[in-house]
């Protein structure tokens, strides 16, 4: 019998190939997707996407949509706490698994399977140590089409926020950028997909930058990131 999976969705192109490799294997049953959201700006965290664009989403691929509603810079202690009581009522339904589009990131990882144990729920990864490039050309080929939301300005330039996630956006990286962001260089917003019902229309907005503080031992007090605002249509 197929185990029950929630999707921790962020709206990007990593947790969307990692739906399409769940929705083809036999062993999961893909029940929600779970999202968490900025509740003072209704945007999808660390991504700057609307809540609408992030509903449109869910609409197209039919499966319902929990939104872990989180307050702004909230701490970790904060996080887990408001994490576990939304988790609740999905594993009441059954949900035994969460699954991720990580792919790399051992630390990260670790960290998830250990809060998951607490509330006794099993990770999953369908992505994971797979090829960078590899799952780029595979996106491409299955018809996956993105648009680039959010560059950490440190690593990125600017003028890489807001383009077409494509060929060219991947040759235009500068060394040392993992090609599918996974180190935080890059976030994207997926509009099309073999499983939407049809493409999430969008226009662009403008650019906003904002800063934030920055990780333990690094340099400077804060990071500064470039968003692309998407504006429904």
């Amino acid at each position: 019998m197929a185990a029950s999976v929630l999707l921790n969705w962020s709206g990007g192109k990593d947790a969307a190939l990692a739906l399409y490799h769940l929705l083809h294997d036999a062993s999961y049953h893909v029940t929600d997707l779970l999202t968490s959201v900025s509740e003072p700006y209704q945007r999808v965290a660390m991504h700057g996407v609307r809540v609408e664009l992030l509903e449109a989403q869910a609409q197209r691929i039919g499966l319902p949509l929990t939104q872990l509603q989180l307050p702004e810079m909230p701490d970790m202690a904060t996080y887990e706490q408001q994490m576990v009581a939304t988790l609740a009522p999905l594993q009441a339904r059954g949900v035994t698994h969460a699954a991720f589009g990580d792919i790399f990131l051992e630390d990260l990882r670790r960290y998830r399977e250990q809060q998951l144990a607490r509330s006794g729920l099993s990770a999953v990864f369908p992505l994971w140590q797979r090829n960078p490039l590899e799952l780029l050309r595979e996106l491409w080929a299955l018809g996956f089409r993105a648009v680039v939301v959010c560059v950490n300005e440190q690593l990125l330039d600017q003028r890489f926020c807001g383009r077409l996630l494509d060929e060219a956006f991947v040759r235009d990286l500068p060394p040392g950028v993992d090609p599918c962001g996974e180190n935080g260089e890059y976030h994207s917003f997926v509009f099309e997909a073999p499983y939407f019902r049809e493409p999430v229309p969008f226009t662009l907005g403008q650019q906003v930058r904002r800063t934030y503080p920055a990780p333990a031992g690094s340099p400077a007090a804060t990071t500064g990131f470039w968003f692309q605002d998407l504006l429904p249509t």
